[in-house]
C-alpha cells in the first residue's frame, strides 16, 4: 500500500465512531511502541501543556483571547467585546497572566493586555479554523 493510500485509510477510519475504529484483534508493534515512547516529552512538558490548553479551553476565556489574537485590548474594552463586566474580565485577565498566556502594558492608569506569543496566537488560530471545519 502506497504511503498516501495508508494516510488515507488510517484518516477515513479514525473519523468514524463505531466498532470499526478498534482493533479486532490483540497484538503489538514493537518498533512503533518504541518509536511512539522515545518520542513522549517529559511529564512536566505533559502536564504544563495542559494547563495551558484548560486554560483556553473555557469560552469565555477564548472569547478574550480572540479579540486579543486581534489586537492589544484594556479591560475596559474586553468587556465590551465579550459582552462580561470588567470585574469579570479581569479575573480571567488574572488566570490567563499566570498561566503565561497573555500580558500587558501599562500606559497611565490604563492596563493594555495582548497574547503573549506566536505559540499562543497559532494554538487560537487552529482551535477556531478546526471548529470552523
Amino acid at each position: 500500500m502506497t504511503a498516501s493510500l495508508a494516510t488515507s485509510v488510517y484518516t477515513d477510519v479514525m473519523r468514524t465512531t463505531s466498532q470499526d475504529d478498534v482493533c479486532e484483534v490483540t497484538c503489538l508493534h514493537p518498533e512503533a511502541v518504541q518509536l511512539a515512547r522515545t518520542h513522549q516529552p517529559e511529564d512536566v512538558c505533559i502536564e504544563d501543556a495542559a494547563a495551558f490548553l484548560k486554560l483556553m479551553a473555557d469560552p469565555t476565556r477564548l472569547r478574550i483571547l480572540s479579540a486579543l489574537k486581534t489586537t492589544e485590548l484594556c479591560v475596559c474594552d474586553l468587556a465590551a467585546v465579550v459582552g462580561i463586566s470588567e470585574s469579570a474580565v479581569s479575573h480571567q485577565l488574572r488566570l490567563l497572566r499566570t498561566g503565561r498566556i497573555v500580558t500587558f502594558r501599562k500606559e497611565g492608569r490604563i492596563a493594555y493586555y495582548r497574547l503573549l506569543d506566536h505559540h499562543v496566537t497559532t494554538t487560537i488560530r487552529n482551535a477556531l479554523d478546526h471548529a470552523t471545519e
